[in-house]
């Protein structure tokens, strides 16, 4: 099974290259963001500090682990941080974030990379965010007697580990240190295969979110844009979630201000937007304030903004659920909104907890987002109801960053 993994990941490499050549973006970032990646990182790594390496996939995962670095530099100020990111829509976006003092690529998983990887960053400790599982860098690590933490892990039954042939990836398993793990489900399931060192935390994105909302700053063109209409905001969406919000936004007779963030925001995603919405469109980039009164929809053709954002709104749309998975929802429903989204919510244990609040509510086609928010928008008591269990939600949830900061630090 080794050999086996080892031949995917260069499967998996050549796949990427493939992709690059045909001018997929994000395969090009992939690899340009790889190259010269040891050199780049040895230049940077000062001599003689302690390392604590932290790894995300991507930066939904950036964002669960975000509470648990600025608690690191808060309370453990002797420790430099490597951050490291699988996808380009991680780094990309976060390359230039001022909480790690380094921040890279990680590289491709196979044995060679990992040692001298590990050879090169030597971390003292090592915290892996939700669900990574990359077996050379686990393994070498292991060697090494070098901690590694899994944070804010979610287990499913449906998962390779807990099958019958799952030998080899439970093995993975052993790995770890300690998991920190969201739910009591996963403690369970960690059990059923005879794991106990497993701790449920909670998520730390509840952590994230609270601190966004009480720290949040203002962004006056939004707040012009908005002025004293009821907002209904749509973020991190993508086509099959715009088929439906465009409909709504076309023929709702509700007086309403609509914000789109889209996921993508190349210029032939927005010019779509901009072709099917029938009322008066703006994007963000060539908004005035003066212009406030002339226009309906606003588009957020930026990256960073959203989870601001969420302050104007009345009520939320969130995407992904009709493709792999809904985005972040924690980020709408810490203002207070009721958050709607898709039906591929099930991986999502926030999702289905905030529905069983009753702050969320899953649409599976256009009637059911139109009834639903024509009964939002037109009961101002259902409204304020969702939205105040939206916001109660997180904030009963949050904690979980000093329970993981405890138990490492204990």
């Amino acid at each position: 099974m080794t050999f086996l993994y080892n031949f995917f990941i260069r499967l998996y490499q050549g796949a990427i290259y493939v992709t690059s050549v045909f001018g997929n973006p994000k395969a090009k970032l992939w690899i340009q963001g790889r190259k010269n990646l040891f050199s780049q990182l040895q230049d940077q790594l000062q001599a003689n500090t302690k390392r604590i390496w932290i790894h995300a996939a991507s930066l939904g995962e950036f964002e669960q682990g975000r509470p648990l670095i600025e608690k690191i530099r808060e309370q453990h100020p002797q420790y430099h941080i490597l951050l490291t990111f699988f996808s380009p829509s991680g780094y990309e976006i976060r390359k230039n974030y001022a909480g790690a003092n380094y921040i890279s690529y990680l590289p491709l998983d196979t044995p060679s990379n990992a040692r001298r990887f590990i050879d090169l960053i030597n971390p003292e400790i090592v915290l892996f965010i939700k669900y990574e599982f990359w077996f050379n860098y686990l393994s070498e690590l292991k060697k090494r007697n070098i901690p590694v933490y899994l944070c804010s892990a979610i287990f499913r039954e449906n998962q390779l580990f807990f099958k019958s042939w799952g030998t080899w990836y439970r093995r993975m398993l052993n790995f770890f240190t300690h998991f920190f793990v969201q739910t009591e489900n996963s403690k369970k399931l960690l059990g059923s295969i005879g794991f106990s060192n497993v701790t449920v935390t909670g998520d730390t994105r509840f952590d994230r979110v609270y601190s966004i909302a009480s720290q949040a700053k203002e962004i006056n063109e939004v707040k012009a844009f908005v002025g004293n209409f009821s907002c209904f905001i749509a973020g991190s969406t993508w086509e099959p979630d715009e088929d439906l919000l465009i409909r709504y936004i076309n023929e709702s007779q509700t007086p309403l201000k609509y914000i789109i963030a889209p996921h993508e925001i190349y210029s032939i995603h927005i010019e779509r937007l901009e072709k099917l919405i029938r009322k008066n469109v703006v994007r963000f980039s060539t908004w005035k304030q003066n212009m406030a009164g002339d226009y309906d929809v606003l588009i957020i053709d930026n990256i960073g903004m959203l989870a601001s954002l969420y302050q104007y709104g009345k009520v939320a749309y969130i995407g992904g659920g009709f493709g792999k998975g809904i985005h972040n929802v924690l980020e709408a429903a810490t203002f207070g909104l009721p958050v709607l989204f898709g039906p591929n919510h099930l991986k999502f244990q926030e999702a289905i907890d905030l529905i069983n609040e009753g702050g969320a509510f899953p649409v599976h086609n256009y009637n059911n987002l139109k009834d639903k928010l024509d009964e939002i928008y037109g009961n101002p008591s259902c409204l304020e109801i969702a939205g105040k269990k939206a916001a109660g939600f997180v904030k009963r949830n949050i904690g979980a960053t000093e329970k993981i900061m405890m138990e490492i630090w204990h």
